[in-house]
């Protein structure tokens, strides 16, 4: 019960306005799904998301390939308590999606708590049947 109330509280939060379209509800779908495969380290869910191509940039200017952003969240010291995103704007291009977003993410290293305030370029492109992420890109706003 209450894992189905987060999706539907996140799902809320995602649609700052209504999709136009069906392409744009399956990419804040599979932008939520991501969302909430980050936050559970759900190695299984990100392998679904993460095309096999993925390059994932992190606001410091870290790269990561698809295996390193899977370890990193899996099995890293930062442990992501919440995820939250406004301003989304999805664009599609036929098979490929752009979704620009603020994005606030906490997080937790053992004690110490950190909050990230980040704009983020996320682009998916349509698989056989879902969408994938294959890249990211972050930059750190000031709070």
């Amino acid at each position: 019960m209450i894992h189905m109330l987060m999706l539907l509280c996140s799902m809320v939060s995602l649609s700052n306005a209504l999709p136009a379209s069906k392409a744009e509800q399956e990419v804040l779908a599979a932008m939520n799904t991501w969302r909430l495969a980050m936050m559970a380290r759900d190695r299984a869910a990100l392998e679904k998301i993460y095309a096999p191509g993925l390059s994932y940039s992190h606001s410091n200017g870290k790269q990561e390939n698809r295996a390193e952003a899977i370890e990193a969240v899996v099995n890293g010291k930062d442990r992501i308590d919440s995820i939250e995103l406004k301003d989304i704007s999805v664009v599609i291009y036929g098979t490929t999606a752009l979704v620009k977003a603020k994005i606030t993410m906490r997080m937790t290293d053992g004690d110490s708590a950190t909050t990230l305030n980040l704009d983020v370029l996320h682009v998916w492109i349509k698989s056989s049947s879902n969408w994938q992420m294959v890249a990211r890109h972050a930059m750190r706003l000031n709070p």
